[in-house]
């Protein structure tokens, strides 16, 4: 069998793939402002992008994305649908009860927005205390490790130019770079040192740009997305060899 996209299987082609495998790759991002030069499906775009191509790479079932997460501070900014982190975190909870149901025990998450983090984190944790294993891969994460050079790091802001090269790369007719600004970001309210508020995107930033999108490149964003697919491929493999007994929790001491 060589589907390796869920939504494309039947189920007898489904309960073939998960009598021989017990690990499932799931992309998960949102639907949120992205400056004006970029699509508000941004971040499930690129997830759906960098899960599907690795699925087809290792031979990993790959579901369909999850398209809306953790982005009530970009609210503001029209078009964003956001949900709350818990009813995110019951969501992704849910979808991976369901693959547990037919015997999957490794699961890698594919995110494709910071906001969704710490609830996916935090199911990652829960759900190791079942006997499953959850891994979070975020792609701008291996991006400036594997490419620290290629962008600076006002480039590397929330729809600056990587993330803009990345959309050139894959989906070049949703972006349009002549509607593209830089934008320095700046607060509102004194930032004194220690000191964390719960401000919105809004309060930083009138374009939802933080730092310089005018540089962005659909080569730069090629090389991005294809370490990062190296990147995401390499983690999978290890996470496929890797026994249950490494991936859960230790008795105690």
């Amino acid at each position: 069998m060589n589907k390796v996209l869920l939504y494309e299987m039947s189920w007898a082609e489904a309960k073939e793939y998960f009598a021989q495998n017990g690990i499932a790759i799931l992309p998960v991002g949102s639907t949120e402002q992205h400056g004006p030069q970029n699509p508000l499906g941004t971040d499930h775009l690129i997830a759906r992008a960098l899960a599907e191509e690795a699925a087809k790479q290792t031979g990993v079932l790959c579901l369909p994305v999850v398209p809306f997460g953790v982005s009530v501070h970009h609210r503001q900014f029209w078009g964003t649908v956001h949900v709350s982190p818990s009813v995110f975190r019951e969501y992704v909870r849910e979808v991976c009860l369901s693959l547990k149901y037919y015997g999957v025990k490794k699961v890698v998450v594919v995110n494709g927005h910071g906001g969704n983090t710490s609830s996916l984190v935090e199911l990652a944790r829960e759900f190791r205390e079942q006997g499953v294993f959850v891994s979070v891969f975020q792609w701008w994460r291996a991006s400036e490790k594997l490419l620290p050079e290629l962008f600076d790091s006002e480039e590397r802001g929330h729809a600056g130019a990587e993330e803009t090269s990345v959309n050139l790369a894959i989906n070049p007719h949703l972006v349009e770079t002549t509607k593209a600004v830089d934008e320095k970001e700046s607060c509102r309210l004194v930032e004194s040192a220690g000191v964390s508020y719960g401000l919105d995107t809004i309060d930083y930033t009138v374009s939802g740009v933080f730092g310089v999108a005018t540089t962005a490149s659909s080569e730069k964003g090629k090389r991005v997305f294809e370490a990062s697919v190296r990147e995401l491929v390499e983690h999978i493999e290890y996470v496929k060899k890797l026994s249950l007994d490494d991936l859960l929790p230790k008795p105690c001491v």
